[in-house]
C-alpha cells in the first residue's frame, strides 16, 4: 500500500516537468503525512503534557507496543520515541531528507523517474517526471469524489484531504475554481474536521493539521514582516 506521504507528494509534483507545483510548506506537509500515517496505524497517540508558560498541550508519543513494518515509518516512529513532542515540534525532525526518501521509493516502483538538469545552464536541479500515472490518477479520482461528489472518505483519504486543506491545495488538486473552488475549500475543511476517524486518530490528525497550518501562518507572517 502506498503511504499517505507518497500520495501527497505525487499530487504536489507536476506530471510532465517533474517539478513541485509549489515550493512552500512541502516539507511540513510531508512530515505531517507521515505522522498521520502513524496515527491511522494506531502507532502513536496524543498525551497531554504541561509546557511551562503554555499550559497543557497534546504531545505525540508511541502507542504501547507499537510497531510498523515499513522502514520509513519505522524510522519516523523511532524519532517520535526519542521524547514526547508536539506535532509541530516533530515536523522538522520528521521532514529531514523525507522528500528525497519518498521520491527514491516512487522511482523504485516505476512511478517516477529521476532527471538531473541545470537551470540557465548553471544551477543543478533534480526533477521527477511521472512514468506511470495510474496510481496518482486513482488517488486524484478518490479525492475528487470526496470533495466534489460528497463521497465519504476513509481515514487515510480524510488525512490526505486534511493536509491538502492545511496548505490550501485541495481545490487546486482537482482543478476547481470560482464558486466550485470555494465549495471545495469548504468541503475540505469539513472533511479535515469531520467524524470519519476514531476519536484517537481524529485527535492526532487534528493536531497534525493544526501544526502544518501554524507553520504556514508563521512563515507567511515572517515573510510579510520582512518585506
Amino acid at each position: 500500500m502506498s503511504l499517505i506521504a507518497e500520495d501527497l507528494l505525487l499530487l504536489l509534483l507536476d506530471d510532465d516537468s517533474g517539478a513541485l507545483v509549489q515550493q512552500s510548506f512541502v516539507k511540513e506537509a510531508l512530515a505531517g503525512a507521515v505522522l498521520a500515517e502513524l496515527a491511522v496505524a494506531d502507532a502513536v497517540e496524543m498525551e497531554e503534557r504541561t509546557v511551562l508558560g503554555f499550559g497543557a498541550q497534546p504531545h505525540v508519543v508511541p502507542a504501547k507496543g507499537a510497531s510498523v513494518d515499513d522502514p520509513l515509518l519505522a524510522d519516523a516512529l523511532a524519532v517520535v520515541a526519542q521524547k514526547p513532542r508536539t506535532a509541530q515540534a516533530l515536523l522538522g525532525p520528521l521532514g529531514k531528507d523525507l522528500r528525497e526518501r519518498l521520491t527514491d521509493r516512487l522511482v523504485e516502483r516505476g512511478i517516477l523517474r529521476r532527471e538531473e538538469g541545470r537551470v540557465l545552464g548553471l544551477f543543478p536541479r533534480t526533477t521527477w517526471p511521472t512514468v506511470d500515472s495510474a496510481h496518482e490518477d486513482e488517488v486524484r479520482r478518490t479525492v475528487r469524489a470526496v470533495l466534489l461528489d460528497g463521497a465519504e472518505p476513509d481515514e487515510r483519504t480524510a488525512a490526505l484531504v486534511g493536509l491538502l486543506h492545511a496548505i490550501d491545495r485541495a481545490h487546486k488538486t482537482i482543478g476547481a475554481t470560482g464558486s466550485e473552488g470555494r465549495a471545495v475549500k469548504k468541503r475540505a475543511k469539513a472533511v479535515a474536521e469531520g467524524e470519519v476517524a476514531s476519536a484517537a486518530v481524529r485527535r492526532a490528525v487534528e493536531a497534525i493539521n493544526t501544526a502544518v497550518i501554524t507553520a504556514v501562518v508563521a512563515s507567511s507572517s515572517a515573510a510579510a514582516a520582512s518585506s
